[in-house]
């Protein structure tokens, strides 16, 4: 699979849980000049602005790394940004997704999410 489906396909398995779990998306792929945000969606209390990340399991560097401190200013800058266009009176939360890839031995590949809530 290629990379650009692997990145969809990891935004839709997220976009499931977050229904599942009783959220309701709102946006994705919310692009501003500052960023962009994966997904944006609310509970009854939180704004939650995700980064969904899609790695194979065998990554050198460890999928949380992947969120650093650049990456952060970013999407606090576009969910600023975001909060200004639509107002809303939730309280904002960021959360990570890592969706890891991996192999199976008949080619084919499994993916397992791990959700990070309030993760910076």
């Amino acid at each position: 699979m290629n990379i650009g489906a692997k990145g969809k396909m990891g935004e839709n398995m997220v976009a499931r849980f977050l229904r599942k779990n009783g959220c309701t998306l709102i946006k994705r792929n919310f692009q501003t000049r500052f960023g962009e945000i994966d997904m944006i969606a609310e509970t009854q209390e939180y704004i939650l602005f995700v980064e969904v990340k899609i790695r194979e399991e065998d990554t050198v560097v460890p999928i949380e790394e992947v969120v650093d401190a650049r990456k952060r200013k970013r999407m606090l800058l576009a969910a600023e940004r975001f909060l200004t266009l639509y107002h809303t009176e939730l309280c904002p939360r960021f959360d990570v997704a890592l969706v890891t890839a991996q192999p199976g031995e008949d080619g084919s590949e499994t993916y397992r999410l791990r959700y990070i809530k309030n993760a910076f």
